[in-house]
């Protein structure tokens, strides 16, 4: 996956860190009638993104304290394929801001039980914005853990 930024940039600042995956919604997962996925399912993966980002960061899973402003927009059904994405908009000594976004970019189709179709524009089905905390950095003594 490529990432994507759209930060105008001055060509001095380091890119801003941008985390990906994709994964395949299975049937387990539906919980709602017509076959609804929670929307917790893409809290998930979200946390699994915010979790990547502090360990490229810091070393460290990090703890997620916080989700805001999150935004569901369109269904999730067994058989889609989720793409998501998470990047880091601002840092301090011990906080990272996460931009989230999930997109669906296969659904599964009505024209078979194992039918799908790439979509011709994923879909943004969900946006969060996250803060995670690391600890702070500890000197540790010579030949110590």
């Amino acid at each position: 996956m490529t990432p994507t930024n759209d930060v105008e940039r001055t060509g001095s600042e380091p890119e801003p860190l941008t985390v990906g995956l994709r994964v395949r919604i299975g049937q387990e997962e539906a919980h709602y009638g017509g076959g609804l996925v929670d929307g917790a399912r893409i809290l998930r993966l979200f946390g699994d993104l915010v979790t990547e980002v502090t360990i490229r960061s810091d070393g460290d899973e990090g703890l997620l304290t916080e989700y805001a402003d999150i935004r569901f927009t369109a269904p999730v059904h067994p058989g889609d394929y989720i793409e998501a994405t998470g990047r880091v908009v601002r840092s301090t000594k011990l906080r990272r801001f996460v931009e989230l976004t999930a997109r669906k970019v296969i659904a599964a189709t009505d024209e078979g039980p194992s039918s799908a179709a790439v979509l011709p524009e994923p879909v943004t089905v969900c946006t969060a914005r996250a803060t995670t905390v690391v600890p702070r950095k500890t000197p540790t003594a010579k030949g110590g853990r």
